[in-house]
């Protein structure tokens, strides 16, 4: 405890920067969480400032869970060739000097002892106002290989924060010697699951096999439309819980109406899980989902059999880099392009459902991927810069 005794962690003053989506903004959240828990051991508590976008989604997380909030104006540079896209870049350079300045003021009106930025381009003005007045600034990366403005502040970066072992290599030389893989901070509650829970919350049957499919809190129609064509098939071999998102919501009752009578109590479908995710999870033999950094984080940390359809879109292509890198390791099977198929999801979760080795192989290899522990090891991280150590 002695590393966290002195008065300057007593009196613990952060700034936190970090939005734009909740892949960046929920392990923000996990951080300040765990932060709060180790100093509430010693008596104390941190004073917290989240420098964000005032219309971005970090403001509402912080509005919610009563951290301080401060928004700065911030630019991003696109990559898309469309011509639109490079006229809002354009008018974009003039707010970028704009959101240095008002980052250099809080940065210097707040003083903090360290700065910690989870990514998004409105980390940057934070980020390089901390480097300008010499603050201990700790960056954190979410994804495999490194996003535009995370390899724009891995240059001023204190120390600098990966998910991956694999991300090593996406950094410079001389910045690989200030990094430490700690992984991706995920909620306590994702790894306190309870499978028997998890079952009686939506009727099922402890002895079938159950698949938990999700698009994420939005749903993915690529992954509802692969389900539909396969559910025929698929339910007299397991049970299926889908969260389908609400647009697609109408459509995948359609879906379940017309399944068979015998067939229909298998399939459950749910425009948005909510607080039983963790148990779903926990009960899940086979999950499919896309191949975004939280699901990621999760899905290895709870060492879950997992099928990852990448979103397409990604940017810097990060869900494809990210699925393609586990299932060369054994640790997921991805369906991608031209295998993101109904029949090919058909046969791949028929394949698994029927071989109990092979998913337990693909969860023991998902083990070795996962850090439960990463909020923990970050707040380490954070506290050793905050000490000067």
């Amino acid at each position: 405890m002695s590393l966290y005794s002195t008065q300057r962690l007593h009196s613990l003053r952060m700034i936190v920067t970090g939005g734009g989506t909740g892949g960046h903004t929920y392990p923000a959240l996990t951080t300040i969480n765990a932060l709060q828990a180790r100093l509430a051991a010693t008596g104390t508590a941190p004073e917290l400032l989240w420098v964000g976008v005032a219309e971005g989604l970090e403001a509402k997380i912080a509005e919610r869970n009563g951290i301080p909030f401060r928004a700065v104006t911030t630019g991003k540079l696109r990559r898309s060739p469309n011509p639109r896209e490079l006229a809002r870049n354009f008018v974009d350079a003039f707010r970028i000097p704009l959101g240095i300045l008002q980052a250099a003021l809080t940065v210097a009106r707040i003083r903090p002892a360290v700065v910690l930025s989870t990514g998004g381009f409105v980390s940057v003005p934070i980020g390089l106002a901390a480097a300008l007045f010499r603050v201990p600034y700790l960056m954190h990366e979410q994804t495999l290989s490194l996003g535009l403005a995370n390899r724009i502040l891995a240059r001023v970066a204190t120390r600098i924060l990966l998910s991956h072992e694999a991300s090593l290599e996406h950094l410079p030389e001389r910045a690989r010697r200030r990094a430490v893989v700690t992984g991706n901070p995920i909620r306590p509650a994702v790894l306190a699951g309870d499978p028997v829970k998890g079952l009686a919350a939506y009727g099922l049957d402890p002895a079938v096999p159950l698949v938990l499919v999700t698009g994420g809190a939005a749903g993915a129609q690529q992954i509802n439309r692969m389900l539909a064509g396969a559910l025929p098939d698929l339910l007299p071999h397991c049970q299926i819980v889908h969260q389908c998102g609400s647009l697609s919501h109408a459509e995948m009752q359609q879906v379940a109406a017309g399944l068979p009578a015998h067939l229909a109590s298998r399939y459950r479908v749910v425009d948005f899980i909510h607080d039983e995710l963790p148990d779903l999870l926990a009960a899940a033999a086979v999950v499919v989902a896309r191949s975004g950094a939280g699901t990621v984080a999760e899905l290895t940390a709870l060492g879950k059999a997992c099928v990852l359809v990448p979103y397409p879109h990604a940017a810097g292509d990060e869900q494809r880099i990210t699925a393609r890198h586990l299932a060369q390791h054994g640790a997921a099977v991805m369906l991608d392009g031209d295998e993101a198929t109904p029949e090919r999801l058909r046969d791949t979760l028929g394949a698994l459902l029927a071989d109990p080795q092979r998913r337990a192989a693909l969860a023991q290899a998902a083990t070795t991927h996962g850090r439960p522990s990463a909020a923990d090891q970050v707040v380490t991280e954070i506290l050793t810069a905050a000490a000067g150590k």
